[in-house]
């Protein structure tokens, strides 16, 4: 795990946002991790990097004024409090485990957090989640209309800094990864209500839908620190397998969670019909007459069920299932960074496996 101290070495590394570190830190939003000793495990692994993740907050924040006044307030609730910020550090440690960190690293992490903001945006809608990191969503306080006109507009001017780029590379990567995402919701929108999902059409959606967007904010710390294309290769696959990994522990918080602890609304995928992996174990799993009571409780779901439900997840052992699946896909991001140079920043890659392995389970106490 990371020490302290060896963020004075990413301090020189990134001189453009120095002078940030003058400044009082600001509180780190814990949403969507358990609390407690947690927190600090997560303050450890980013560290080294909050200079960047300073400097990616503060353009976030010079975003605002660039919509139109009018809707400006929208865009400041939308793009400020922010959560744990995983894309812009696996931006800034890829790009660290290759080579320099630059001012374009914290521009390519500014496009794809407002690009995963946009999603977010229009997850709540689709959802009807009322919360979000621990306040109300965007469409709680003024429907769901605006909300979905602003996560275009998030998305437009996602695009609008990545043309800015001297290269097309990064443009190219930016609309082809967005359009994975939305595709990935898209065919996630189709399969609500369907009971019987596969594992493998499951893991392929979460994939396109979460996992695309860790691999982009890899690729594009590699590229831009001039890595080679084995190095690039390998870090996107990483981001994907770690992606995978996270959106299954999300998914795991959603049924075996506390909405005190994760900061939003859960239980939405049980009340909109998603199946996520608990439940998609446990129809692999239930013998006829258990599988017909499942069927007839998701068909028409209440949250009364509840209770019935959690005593045959932990019947059949579905949290050890989904934490064994986590495990799997953390494993493979980890073999990912065994040709990468030996430094700080691929340490920090390996921690983030580290920390995501404690918070998968530490949802057994949870539960």
């Amino acid at each position: 795990m990371l020490k302290a101290r060896e963020g004075l070495t990413w301090r020189r590394e990134f001189p453009i946002v120095a002078w940030m570190l003058a400044a009082e830190s600001s509180r780190f939003s814990n949403a969507g991790l358990e609390t407690g000793a947690a927190h600090s495990d997560w303050r450890e692994v980013i560290e080294p990097v909050e200079p960047f993740l300073h400097a990616v907050n503060q353009r976030l924040a010079n975003q605002i004024k660039e919509f139109d006044p009018d809707i400006a307030a929208y865009a400041k609730y939308a793009l400020t409090g922010q959560g744990k910020q995983l894309r812009p550090a696996l931006v800034a440690l890829s790009s660290g485990s290759v080579g320099k960190t630059s001012d374009s690293h914290v521009l390519a992490a500014v496009i794809i957090e407002m690009i995963h903001l946009a999603t977010l945006v229009h997850d709540d809608v689709i959802d009807e989640a009322q919360m979000r990191r621990g306040r109300p969503t965007l469409a709680a306080n003024w429907g769901n209309e605006i909300s979905v006109l602003l996560g275009d507009c998030l998305f437009a001017h996602a695009l609008k800094l990545a043309a800015s780029f001297p290269t097309t590379e990064i443009c190219r990567c930016v609309a082809s990864a967005t359009n994975t995402v939305c595709a990935g919701e898209i065919l996630q929108t189709q399969r609500e209500r369907n009971f019987e999902l596969k594992r493998d059409e499951y893991l392929k959606v979460i994939q396109m839908k979460t996992g695309e967007l860790f691999a982009l904010s890899c690729d594009l710390g590699a590229y831009l620190s001039g890595a080679s294309p084995a190095q690039r290769q390998n870090l996107q696959r990483y981001g994907l397998e770690i992606g995978t990994a996270y959106q299954v522990y999300d998914d795991c918080l959603d049924v075996f969670g506390s909405e005190v602890a994760a900061g939003k609304s859960l239980g939405t995928d049980l009340a909109k019909g998603k199946l996520t992996l608990p439940l998609i174990w446990l129809t692999e799993r239930a013998g006829n007459r258990e599988h017909d009571r499942l069927m007839a409780w998701l068909q028409d779901w209440k949250p009364a069920h509840f209770p019935e439900l959690m005593d045959e997840l932990r019947a059949h052992q579905a949290l050890a299932e989904c934490q064994r699946v986590v495990q799997q896909h953390l494993q493979a991001a980890r073999q990912q960074l065994a040709d990468l140079p030996e430094n700080q920043a691929k340490n920090g890659l390996f921690g983030l496996t580290e920390f995501l392995s404690d918070q998968v389970a530490r949802l057994q106490k949870a539960s």
